[in-house]
Parts: C-alpha cells; sequence; structure tokens
C-alpha cells in the first residue's frame, strides 16, 4: 500500500505547476531547489506516477500532474479553511455553547447573548430550560458547557459559583382582597389555598422549607409542574403562590398582584455550575465573561 501524499507536498506541487520553474517554486516555499525537487519525487513515488516532465528549458505538467491539479487545490484549501476554522474555534469567536439552566434563571441570559453576539457573531447558544434535577446532569456528562441553577444538594462532581439572589414574592388574583396590600409575611399562607409547585421544582423544597419554619406544613390544594400554568392557576383565584422574582417573566401576570413577602426574608441563591476540574471551550469562557460583568443588576433591581 502506497503511503498518502501529505499536505506539505500538495503544497509544494501547486507551486510548481503554478510557475512551472522548480527555482522560484522553492524561493516562494523558502526550501532549496534541491530539497523542492526531493519532496516532489517523494510525490512521485507514493503515487506512483511522474507528475512533470521538466528539462533544462521548462517544466510541464504530465496527465497525471494535470488530473491531480485540481485534487490537491480543493484538499489544501479545505485544509486551511478547516485549521482558519480550528483557529477561530480556539480563540472563541466561533462554536457552539450549550447551557442547561432552570427556566426561571433563563430569563436572566438574552440580555448577556445580545451582547454577546455583538463580539462573537459566529458563536451559535442553545439554551436548554430544564428542572433543577437535571441541569447538574447535564453539567455532569458534557450535553451542557455549564449550568445556571440552584446549589446542588450534593456538589460532588461540580463546581457552584453564586451569581444573583432572587427574592420570594407572592401572587394572588387582581380580585383577591390581598392586592390591596403590597407587602405580606409567609403566615398570610396558613389561610389562603395554596397553588404550588411541582416537587421537582428548586422552588418547592424551598417553600416546604419557610412554611414549615412559621409553623405550617404545605398541603397544597393545587400543584402544577410547569409555572406559566401556576401564574394560570393563580390568576383565575383558586389560591395564591410564594415564587421567586424570576419566575414572574415566566408567566402572565395581567391579572395578578404581586406582593413582597416579609418575615421571613427568603432568597432563593442562582449561580452557575461547571463540571469539576474540565475546562471550558474559549467559546463558552468568554460567554461567562461577558455574564459576570453585567452581575451588578441584582435582580430584585430589574423587577
Amino acid at each position: 500500500m502506497r503511503s498518502t501524499l501529505t499536505v506539505h507536498e500538495l503544497e509544494a506541487f501547486l507551486l510548481v505547476a503554478q510557475t512551472c520553474n522548480f527555482r522560484r517554486a522553492a524561493e516562494s516555499f523558502h526550501v532549496s531547489q534541491s530539497a523542492l525537487s526531493r519532496i516532489i519525487q517523494s510525490a512521485e513515488e507514493k503515487l506512483g506516477a511522474r507528475l512533470f516532465d521538466r528539462n533544462t528549458r521548462r517544466v510541464e505538467l504530465t496527465r497525471s500532474g494535470e488530473e491531480l491539479l485540481p485534487i490537491a487545490r480543493r484538499i489544501v484549501a479545505e485544509f486551511h479553511d478547516s485549521l482558519s476554522d480550528l483557529s477561530e474555534f480556539v480563540a472563541g469567536r466561533k462554536g457552539q455553547i450549550t447551557i442547561a439552566c432552570l427556566p426561571s434563571a433563563a430569563a436572566l441570559l438574552p440580555a448577556t447573548m445580545f451582547r454577546f453576539e455583538q463580539s462573537h457573531p459566529r458563536v451559535t447558544i442553545s439554551l436548554v430550560p430544564i428542572s433543577n434535577e437535571f441541569v447538574k446532569d447535564m453539567v455532569v456528562d458534557g450535553r451542557a458547557d455549564f449550568g445556571m441553577s440552584v446549589a446542588p444538594a450534593v456538589p460532588g462532581q461540580v463546581t457552584f459559583e453564586p451569581f444573583t439572589r432572587d427574592d420570594f414574592v407572592l401572587i394572588c388574583s387582581r380580585k383577591d382582597p390581598l392586592a390591596k396590600r403590597r407587602q405580606v409575611d409567609w403566615s398570610v399562607l396558613a389561610t389562603r389555598p395554596i397553588v404550588a409547585s411541582g416537587p421537582a421544582s428548586s422552588i418547592r423544597p424551598m417553600v416546604d422549607r419557610v412554611l414549615a419554619e412559621v409553623g405550617r406544613a404545605l398541603i397544597p390544594k393545587y400543584e402544577a409542574t410547569n409555572i406559566s400554568v401556576v401564574g394560570a392557576m393563580v390568576a383565575a383565584g383558586l389560591g395564591v403562590a410564594p415564587i421567586p422574582r424570576l419566575a414572574l417573566r415566566l408567566i402572565d401576570a395581567t391579572d395578578l398582584a404581586v406582593l413582597k413577602l416579609g418575615r421571613p426574608v427568603v432568597y432563593r441563591e442562582i449561580g452557575i455550575l461547571t463540571r469539576s476540574g474540565r475546562s471550558l471551550s474559549a467559546a463558552a469562557s468568554s460567554f461567562l465573561d461577558t455574564l459576570r460583568s453585567g452581575v451588578g443588576e441584582s435582580v430584585s433591581a430589574r423587577a
């Protein structure tokens, strides 16, 4: 089996074919004429065919050389295009970023994505809004470059970097007498039917804990796994719901009143999850730098 021609040999062949002169080709290739002749000879031996007819007066392509010419041009062009693409990827100017995130945390990202697009137009970004339990899994197994979620109960294979705090509010129907108030305490939930988020959400464990602290176990009258459905049920007057402020961006608040939740004041910490010991791509690292640069905007200030 003959050896495969190298890109180096193909580039040398193309220069000789272009100039029809070994001396000028050798100068352009930055090698001696004898070294260039050896490169061409090596290519001919690998192909088992002469590529040039040459004498002291002229250099001409043989039929085999003519057949190789368009092939060599394509291979060399594709090689350099691929190297250029690789350089763009290594520099972070090209590639794809996959972000696993809580649906409510995804609301933090579009403004950053817009800023990032201005300097990295060749990078594509895929957001995967999923429940908290799956964010860590996607980061650990490499399906996501990083995640945006609450701190995992068992850190293990991921690193959690706090990013922002998300306070809790109470939503109720605009027709509810509570709608006239600006702030209530968590104890008010003892007198109202509760519309709860599903057990798999990042919201439910925190609500369970706080209600236990104020002396009431959460016994929801209604439950929904989708936060937008929770909002619709509350708007219909079925009950009230304590939710993180960021979640307001995911629901239709037209028929809702939003009240501050006081004693106790509860925050949900949202952070960046990365896999321990794994290097991020340059594009993902640059995106995180852009995200961190806007950390001064607090969730409460945006509300």
